[in-house]
């Protein structure tokens, strides 16, 4: 029997949350060359086709790609609502236009990141739990709420926790595209924040996502994870 989550068969036009964590929850991001080089990635499957032998993203860092081994495109394909980099897992919130695009994305995205990790570090074999888990979004509620669970991941950190307010502070999470501290092109928040006040800071996203009601999880049962 499949494990939780692990059928991958989708409809194009359906919302996903995507996740997956390091294999015994080992640490699938040790510095910030880390986290950078997975944004990275994302960013180069997910715009237009870069010409450039050296792209930067807006971490601020930067990598090489030869011409001649440009990294396969996914923009039409795959559109990115939100995302979270976590020390030992990652959550994104993705759209398919194609019936196989995510399995052509994820797993271009897991080989490609793990081949990276594996030479940094002189390690062999597995770096993730198994195949990605995903789980589609079956009501509106989960689609905005998704994106508030995906948001407020960093409170787990000793850094944020209990703070709802320095969210906005975590460096790899789509939280600042959504509250306009900076735009990533490869990220779409109009679906989301077409919900909320841009005018009214009661009825805004950043109200929504850094209200601290601990009952508030009805919404998201269904897409919650086993990454405890």
């Amino acid at each position: 029997m499949p494990s939780k989550n692990a059928l991958k068969r989708y409809e194009a036009g359906g919302y996903y949350h995507i996740y997956n964590r390091g294999v015994n929850r080992r640490l699938i991001f040790k510095d910030q060359e880390d986290y950078s080089t997975f944004l990275s990635y994302l960013q180069f499957y997910l715009s237009p086709p870069l010409i450039p032998e050296i792209a930067t993203n807006l971490q601020g860092s930067s990598l090489k790609v030869s011409p001649s081994r440009q990294l396969k495109n996914y923009k039409g394909e795959i559109e990115l609502i939100a995302y979270c980099l976590m020390p030992n897992h990652f959550h994104l919130m993705v759209k398919q236009y194609s019936e196989f695009g995510i399995n052509h994305f994820m797993r271009s995205l897991a080989t490609k990141y793990s081949r990276y990790f594996n030479t940094k570090y002189e390690r062999t074999g597995h770096l993730f739990q198994g195949i990605y888990k995903a789980v589609r979004i079956e009501s509106e509620s989960q689609f905005t709420y998704l994106t508030k669970y995906i948001h407020r991941n960093p409170i787990s950190l000793p850094t944020f926790k209990d703070d709802p307010r320095r969210l906005s502070f975590y460096k790899y999470s789509s939280y600042a595209n959504y509250l306009n501290m900076f735009s990533q092109s490869w990220v779409q928040t109009k679906d989301i924040l077409i919900y909320f006040s841009k005018t009214n800071p009661r009825c805004s996203y950043q109200n929504f996502v850094e209200e601290s009601d601990p009952n508030d999880i009805t919404p998201i049962l269904k897409i919650t994870i086993d990454l405890e």
